[in-house]
């Protein structure tokens, strides 16, 4: 069996000069232990790998946020202060809080001591919400004032809510870092004002922000609001890119301190959904920070693209289930198979599948790992995803099991003398 991709979305089959036309990626193959997938598309862009952006920072990276993948980078791994990025992941905890039902958006809180900037020293000079002791504040106002406003004020408010003290609020903080795997950052803070040990990396802000993005949307979707009035104190959003003409930015987090520079974290989205993430730190200037992520997203967005040849809601195959009560079961991705590439290459990629056994033997458990799916460009694999079983198949009963063990040797003798497996 021969498949190829006519579009994103049809294939043309031939088997034995009979030509069928089907819809991806619900695509049947025989019981072989791999096969092979052609993808094309027509594309006037051309095909060449294009020339990396130089950047003027001391870490920069670009990561799509469907796929994951980094397109592009420099010291990505590099622990540099995180300055207010650290309220990122405040923002992080605080959505899961409120997705849990922990907290809730209409909670009134009380603002302590900690959180008056006229009482607390390491907070003058910095961005505040401008909170006073005895303020009765409802977390969703103080949720804005950290990711809209980055009040340092703000966000020690709500982790005093949340956590019961600053202290204990870190400690949420780093283990989100572990479960997130954030093997290069470590909070001290949560206003992430400059603190001994404490730091971050490029790679991990942006992880951190598409775990944002994906975990907690309506957190999220805060971080494109333009500005916050409150107490009468009006404020505009500090990401500048939120005004820009050229990209659809909706995100994400400005942050400076002296030990820092300047860092921001950015994300946008283009016509056909594409989602990019930048982070820039160490830029030398505010107007440097901006101008060079902006130049980021759009050389992303000009020279790659993202697709999901395989959705998980699909199957991509059709494998036999031996001593099965079905005789056969569904193989595909446990989540959405999207790749990220430069364009005008959707011609050249394939996939290909392997199984990790020759036969595929009841029982067989709902995403149980069975196989590998090779993503291909000229003969390269760029991408692997493991390839699950999409239903259950239990046992079969007592005759059938003896059937399947007589077709199977049936089958292997086939195999042996001609080469060709049955099924």
């Amino acid at each position: 069996m021969t498949i190829s991709f006519l579009s994103k979305r049809n294939l043309l089959c031939t088997f034995s000069g009979t030509a069928l036309l089907l819809t991806f990626p619900a695509a049947h193959a025989d019981t072989a232990p791999a096969k092979s997938v052609e993808i094309a598309a027509p594309s006037t862009t051309t095909s060449a790998a294009p020339v990396g952006p130089q950047i003027n920072a001391k870490s920069w990276v670009l990561m799509d946020y469907g796929s994951g993948k980094i397109i592009a980078e420099s010291q990505p791994d590099a622990r540099l202060d995180p300055a207010s990025l650290s309220k990122i992941m405040v923002s992080y905890v605080v959505g899961q809080a409120l997705k849990s039902g922990k907290i809730h958006s209409t909670d009134v809180v009380t603002i302590g001591k900690d959180a008056w900037a006229t009482g607390n020293p390491v907070l003058r000079g910095s961005s505040l919400m401008f909170l006073k002791p005895g303020d009765q504040v409802p977390v969703s106002e103080l949720n804005q004032g950290v990711v809209i406003q980055s009040g340092n004020d703000a966000s020690i408010a709500l982790a005093d809510y949340v956590a019961g003290s600053q202290d204990a609020f870190v400690g949420l903080m780093n283990r989100y870092s572990q479960q997130l795997n954030l093997t290069n950052t470590q909070f001290k803070t949560v206003h992430g004002l400059d603190s001994d040990g404490q730091y971050t990396s490029a790679r991990d802000m942006a992880l951190l922000s598409k775990a944002l993005i994906h975990d907690t949307p309506e957190e999220y979707a805060m971080n494109k609001e333009k500005e916050f009035t409150f107490n009468r104190i009006r404020q505009v959003n500090r990401n500048r890119l939120l005004w820009s003409t050229n990209l659809n930015v909706d995100g994400i987090k400005t942050g400076y301190t002296s030990g820092a520079g300047y860092n921001l974290v950015s994300s946008a989205v283009d016509s056909t959904g594409m989602r990019l993430i930048a982070v820039v730190m160490g830029a030398p200037s505010d107007r440097v920070r901006f101008s060079e992520s902006e130049s980021l997203l759009t050389w992303g967005f000009r020279f790659y693209e993202t697709i999901t040849p395989i959705k998980a809601a699909d199957a991509f195959t059709t494998q036999r289930a031996w001593f099965g009560a079905e005789k056969t079961v569904p193989l595909g991705v446990a989540e959405d198979a999207s790749l990220t590439f430069p364009k005008g290459q959707l011609k050249n990629l394939k996939a290909s599948f392997t199984l990790n056994s020759p036969q595929l033997e009841a029982p067989i458990t709902k995403n149980q790992v069975v196989g590998t799916i090779n993503f291909s460009l000229d003969g390269k694999v760029i991408e692997q995803r493991p390839l699950v079983a999409k239903a259950d198949v239990p046992e079969g009963g007592f005759i059938s099991r003896i059937w399947d063990f007589v077709m199977m040797k049936v089958s292997g003798l086939i195999a042996s003398v001609f080469g060709k497996s049955a099924s």
